[in-house]
């Protein structure tokens, strides 16, 4: 397991393009393996996300199996006269392995909080349908609901403060104090995606001409304990959620001081 941290250079054009359509992003991360990604379920996928850093500048995270060569994202959304030294990519199956059941951590993850409901005018029987969840406060049971089959637990209020807490990312955008529902976890970077999905994908039927791709993205930060290691190895290497493909699922983590 690897994982990369890639500058996107913002004063190119082509980096505004693949940052406008998490579609395009998801085939340039793809591109940065000479064997296609598995897509099994059952071996670690690729994931990413996209963070802001320090000087309005933002990182391309990527989670995957092997290592990739961001060299082609250089020529499009980097610094290409940097060459290699244009990413960093680390050892991340040594940090996992030192992962330790009761170990607390600092944590960012982005998803795509979603619940199933079925409308008051549908037929009985008839299938739920997926439905994005909007306030601070569905997004954060969404993420509790989660903790139990991904292997960790939210820290509470009655640990030690939020305040103590570093933010994994310095400069962070004023987040959503989630103290009020009593857990350390605030929730900040909520917004819609919408994007146009391509006529034809050779890994899907194809799709209605011109529809779009909707969804709701939330970024949490917080802090957390592991309970159970084979689950949360696999919730780092799989992702959590939806729509992994497009920028969500990833969880990062960062020492508590």
């Amino acid at each position: 397991m690897y994982l990369t941290r890639f500058p996107v250079n913002t004063a190119r054009s082509e980096a505004r393009r693949l940052l406008g359509s998490p579609h395009r992003m998801h085939g340039a991360v793809n591109m940065a393996f000479p064997r296609p990604p598995a897509r099994d379920g059952e071996n670690p996928r690729v994931l990413w996300r996209l963070d802001q850093a320090p000087g309005d500048r933002l990182d391309l995270l990527v989670s995957s199996p092997d290592r990739p060569d961001f060299a082609h994202l250089a020529e499009q959304a980097g610094w290409p006269s940097l060459g290699r030294e244009g990413w960093t990519t680390f050892a991340y199956a040594e940090f996992l392995d030192a992962l330790a059941e009761g170990d607390t951590w600092a944590f960012r993850l982005t998803a795509n909080p979603v619940h199933h409901i079925r409308r008051a005018q549908d037929p009985v029987g008839a299938p739920t349908k997926r439905t994005a969840h909007l306030t601070v406060r569905h997004q954060i049971q969404w993420l509790l609901k989660q903790q139990e089959r991904a292997g960790f637990t939210v820290l509470r209020r009655s640990d030690p403060p939020l305040a103590q807490m570093p933010s994994p990312v310095a400069d962070a955008p004023p987040p959503e104090a989630a103290e009020e529902w009593g857990y350390q976890v605030t929730v900040h970077d909520r917004a819609p995606v919408q994007f146009g999905r391509p006529t034809r994908d050779s890994s899907r039927p194809a799709a209605a001409p011109g529809a779009d791709v909707r969804f709701a993205r939330a970024t949490f930060d917080g802090r957390l304990r592991i309970t159970g290691m084979a689950a949360f190895r696999r919730a780092l290497t799989h992702g959590l959620g939806k729509s992994k493909a497009y920028g969500c699922g990833l969880m990062t983590l960062a020492p508590v001081r």
